[in-house]
C-alpha cells in the first residue's frame, strides 16, 4: 500500500476519534510523534488509539440523562446497566451511541430444565459443592412466572410515553430498542428493554456478573435468545488490564481496518472481541504496539488455516461458537486476513 495512503486513513481514523480536533493527552501525542517518519507506523498507532475520554463521557451523560428521566417519569422495579463498546473503551468514534439497558425486576428467567437434570443425578455430590447444590434446589423450588411478555410490553410502552415528552428526537419503530438523541450533547442512545436471565453457571457461581439478560422484541411480543453482556465487558477488561491495554488495541485495530476496507468483512464488535481474547497474553503483554500486528496477523491465519482451530473459538462469555456452521463469517475472517496481511509486509518494510 502506498505510504500516502497509509497518512489518508490515519487521518480518516483521527477524524472519527477526535470530530472536534480535542488535544490529544500529552503521553498519547508524544508517541505519536516518535513515529512520524513513518506513515504505516503512524497509521497502526493512530488505529489502536481509545477515544478521547471527553468523547466518552458525553455518550455516557447521555445515558445517564436517559435514566434519570425514565426514573422520574414513574418507571419502577427496574434496574439500568449498560452494554456495548463504550462500556469497554473499544469504540473507534468520538460520538459513539451507548446502550442503557432497562432490565426489568419483577420477574427473571432460567433455565429450568438443567437444573432439573443437574438435581436428578445422583452424582451431583461429586460435581457441585453443597453451597451450589443448594442455589441449584432454591431455583427449582421457584414458581413458574406467566406474565413476562405483559410485563415488558408495558416497561416498552412506558418508556416510550416518557420518552416521548422529553426528547424531540426519537425512533420508537425499531424492534428491540427505543433510539432518542440528546441534541445538546449529540449523542444517540439506544434504551433496550430486558430481563434477567440465569443459566447454570449463573445459578452456582452466586449470579452477580454471570447473570444474562433476553431482549424483548417488540414485534413479536417475545425475547430473544439470552447474551451475556456484563461477563464480556468484565473479562474484556480484565484481561486488557493485564496486559498494559494491549487487548483493547488489539480490538481497535480490527474495527478501524475493517472501517477502512472496501473488501466486504462482516464481522463486528462480537468476533473481533473473541478473536483477540483467545489469545494468550504471554504472547503480547510486553510487546510494542507494531508488533501487536504481528499477533493478531498469526491468530487470524491460524483460524483461516485450520477447521478444528476455527471450530473451536468461543465468544468471550462461552455462550457461543464464533465460526462453526458459519461459513459466511469465515470467509469473511480470510478476507480479513488479506487486509491485515498487507499492513503487516508494509510494516516490515518500515521498521
Amino acid at each position: 500500500m502506498a505510504a500516502n495512503r497509509y497518512r489518508s486513513l490515519a487521518d480518516e481514523v483521527y477524524a472519527r476519534q477526535n470530530p472536534d480536533n480535542l488535544i490529544l493527552e500529552k503521553s498519547i501525542a508524544d508517541e505519536l510523534s516518535s513515529v512520524s517518519y513513518s506513515d504505516v507506523l503512524y497509521y497502526v498507532r493512530i488505529a489502536m488509539n481509545g477515544v478521547n475520554p471527553t468523547y466518552t463521557q458525553k455518550s455516557k451523560l447521555a445515558g445517564e440523562y436517559v435514566k434519570d428521566h425514565l426514573v422520574a417519569g414513574g418507571l419502577k422495579n427496574v434496574t439500568f446497566e449498560y452494554q456495548g463498546s463504550v462500556m469497554t473503551n473499544t469504540h473507534i468514534k468520538g460520538t459513539s451511541d451507548i446502550d442503557l439497558l432497562a432490565i426489568s425486576d419483577k420477574f427473571y428467567s432460567r433455565s429450568i430444565f438443567e437444573v432439573n437434570t443437574i438435581l436428578s443425578d445422583n452424582n451431583i455430590q461429586n460435581k457441585y459443592y453443597p453451597s451450589q447444590i443448594e442455589r441449584l434446589a432454591l431455583e427449582q423450588g421457584r414458581p413458574y412466572y406467566s406474565g413476562s411478555e405483559a410485563d415488558l410490553a408495558k416497561l416498552r410502552y412506558d418508556s416510550e410515553a416518557i420518552l416521548t415528552d422529553v426528547y424531540s428526537v426519537i425512533e420508537k419503530r425499531k424492534p428491540k430498542s427505543i433510539k432518542i438523541t440528546n441534541t445538546n450533547l449529540k449523542r444517540d442512545v439506544d434504551i433496550v428493554i430486558a430481563n434477567w436471565y440465569d443459566d447454570i453457571r449463573s445459578i452456582v457461581n452466586g449470579k452477580g456478573g454471570y447473570r444474562g439478560i433476553q431482549i424483548y422484541h417488540k414485534d413479536k411480543n417475545t425475547v430473544g435468545t439470552p447474551d451475556y453482556p456484563f461477563l464480556s465487558i468484565e473479562r474484556i477488561n480484565a484481561k486488557s488490564s493485564e496486559t498494559g491495554g494491549r487487548l483493547k488495541k488489539m480490538i481497535r485495530f480490527l474495527k478501524n481496518v475493517k472501517a477502512k476496507s472496501s473488501l466486504g468483512i462482516d464481522l463486528n464488535s462480537f468476533e473481533f472481541n473473541a478473536i483477540t481474547y483467545d489469545i494468550a497474553k504471554e504472547k503480547y503483554s510486553g510487546l510494542a504496539y507494531y508488533e501487536l500486528v504481528y499477533i493478531i496477523y498469526q491468530q487470524i491465519r491460524s483460524l483461516c488455516s485450520s477447521q478444528i482451530i476455527s471450530d473451536s473459538l468461543q465468544s468471550v462469555d462461552e455462550s457461543e461458537y464464533i465460526f462453526r456452521n458459519k461459513p459466511d463469517k469465515l470467509e469473511s475472517l480470510k478476507t480479513l486476513l488479506i487486509e491485515i496481511e498487507s499492513i503487516y509486509y508494509d510494516l516490515n518494510s518500515a521498521i
